[in-house]
Order: C-alpha cells, then structure tokens, then sequence
C-alpha cells in the first residue's frame, strides 16, 4: 500500500448510450442499449487509485436514492474508505448523461445533485484529509469546498481543473496547489490564450503562466508534458485503438497520484523532477489501457491488468 491518499470530490450515476456519432444540435440520433454506470470524476478517481494500489478514502455526497446506494457500493466493493461520504436528502444523487461515439471519444452532460452540497464544514473538520500524503481535488464539487480542502491539507496537493471554468482559477486555489494537470483545452480556457496542443515549448509557456509549481499537460494520444519551472518533458503513450475515453483521464490522474504517494513528494523547490516524470511514465499507460474498455469505474485497471491490456 502507499501513504494515504484523500480524493475530495463528485459521485455519478453514469448513463451511458453508445452511439454512431454525437448528436448535432436540433438532430435525434438512435443509440445503442443504455448502461448504469457508477462515475463521476472524484469517485472514479478514488476507484482508479485504490485499483492501482493506493490506500484511499473518499469525500463527497449522494442522495438518499438507489443511485446513491450504488455509488457507495462500488466504492466499498473497490477498498475506498467512504467514512467521509455523506447522505443529502436535499437533493438526488448526481447523474452524468454520456454519449460514445464508434471512435470510443464521447460527449458529457452532468447533473450535479447532491455533488453541489459538498460543503467547507465537510472538509475543515476531517482527519483524514489533514493528515493525507496526497489529496486529489476536481471541480464537479463547489469552488469554496475545493479551496478550503486545499488550506486543510498538509499534504501534496494535486488538482484536476475539471470543468475547466471560463473565468480561470482563483488564485486562492491556485496558491494551494502543488500540482495541476489540465488537458490542452483546460489549458487553453484556463490561461485565456490560444495554445497549439502539438507544440511543447507553447504549451509549456502557457503552463508557467498558471504559477503552480507543477503541471502535467495530458495530450491524448500524444501523452503528456510535465512542466516545471525550468524544464518540459515529453512522455509518449502507448498506441491504442480506443474503445471508451470516458474514464482515461480520470485514471491517469489517480495514477499519477499513486506514484507520488509511493514515494517522496516532490518539493516546489525542485527542478526536473523525476518523481513526476516517472509518475506520468505510468500514468500514460493506466490511461491507454482504460480507454480500452467500456464505462467508467468498470474499465478502471489494477496494475497488473494494464499490462495484460497493453500486450
């Protein structure tokens, strides 16, 4: 096992249609039979890292409703520890509408529900989260409980900056975070700038201009650059022919987190990490062989798994 990991973060009830191609707007387009999916960015994340070998507990909320039984039966079922997942009779459960193309790309609507009561007071009082080794925040959750997570954590902060808001991150946030890891168009919306994704010097340029002392740009097929402040390198990934990207991220994230956890933390000090290098070396090859099976927790691998996927 590792050092503790505290993933804070959304649960969804994923309803997934496979489709020829996505819908355009005012068009009907006939799927295939819909699947009931556990998702969600934070509990898949907590999933992934937990299949990946990392000792993991969860924060979040879900309904009172069957969907909320579900997601805190996958995540028992997957050895993350749910002491921080509350009930919330205000609101259902949060569901993820999501369309897969036959490329295996798809296309995300998500209903918040019970994710948008995760509150500050859930977060400042929790143990577990101040004395984790990594915490792992997203954005399905509101800003205010992502940024009071990170003031409690004393631990190394790795942030996922999805959905990528249109106004950019608050600087209290972002003053909290040791690591960020945007994909290119995150990148892009965050930084208000255009970026060419096939370029590293820009995307690297772009990444130094957040101010965080760490960035791992995931690039999809390309892999990702990791960014420091005097260094960008480049990690290829594998080449897959992809069946379902829904999840990719997600496990790349959490594998990422796991690496770290593993290990020493890298300082903001430091230069050409390799901590980070090698994380996203793994990281790349989670991702890949998550994309090539169906649905979100369901396709997330155990270590031993991405590489019978990957033969």
């Amino acid at each position: 096992m590792t050092d503790p990991i505290v993933v804070v973060g959304s649960a969804n009830l994923d309803i997934v249609v496979p489709v020829p191609h996505h819908p355009a707007r005012g068009e009907t387009v006939l799927g295939g039979d819909h699947a009931r999916i556990p998702g969600g960015k934070g509990a898949n994340q907590a999933v992934a890292a937990s299949r990946l070998g990392g000792s993991v507990a969860f924060i979040g909320r879900v309904g009172t409703d069957a969907a909320g039984e579900e997601l805190r039966g996958s995540l028992v079922d997957s050895g993350v520890d749910c002491n921080g997942l509350f009930d919330t009779a205000a609101a259902p459960s949060g569901i993820a509408l999501i369309t897969v193309g036959a490329d295996g790309d798809n296309a995300i609507v998500v209903s918040p529900g019970a994710n948008h009561h995760l509150a500050p007071a859930d977060v400042e009082d929790n143990a577990e989260l101040k004395s984790a080794s990594i915490v792992l925040l997203q954005l399905e959750v509101p800003m205010d409980t992502n940024i009071a997570a990170a003031r409690h954590a004393d631990g190394f902060v790795v942030l996922d900056p999805a959905p990528a808001p249109e106004t950019g991150l608050p600087s209290e946030l972002l003053r909290e975070v040791d690591l960020l890891i945007p994909n290119e168009t995150e990148l892009a919306i965050l930084t208000g700038r255009d970026v060419d994704s096939t370029n590293d010097d820009d995307l690297a340029a772009a990444a130094r201009s957040l101010g965080v002392p760490y960035v791992i740009v995931t690039l999809g097929s390309r892999g990702a650059l990791v960014v420091d402040a005097t260094s960008a390198r480049h990690v290829p990934a594998p080449p897959i022919s992809a069946v379902d990207t829904t999840a990719a991220g997600d496990a790349f994230r959490a594998a990422v987190a796991v690496e770290i956890a593993r290990g020493d933390a890298p300082s903001p000090s430091d230069t050409n990490s390799e901590v980070l290098h090698a994380a996203a070396g793994i990281a790349v090859r989670v991702g890949a062989a998550t994309a090539l099976r169906f649905g979100a927790q369901p396709s997330l691998p155990t270590a031993e798994e991405v590489d019978e996927l990957l033969e």
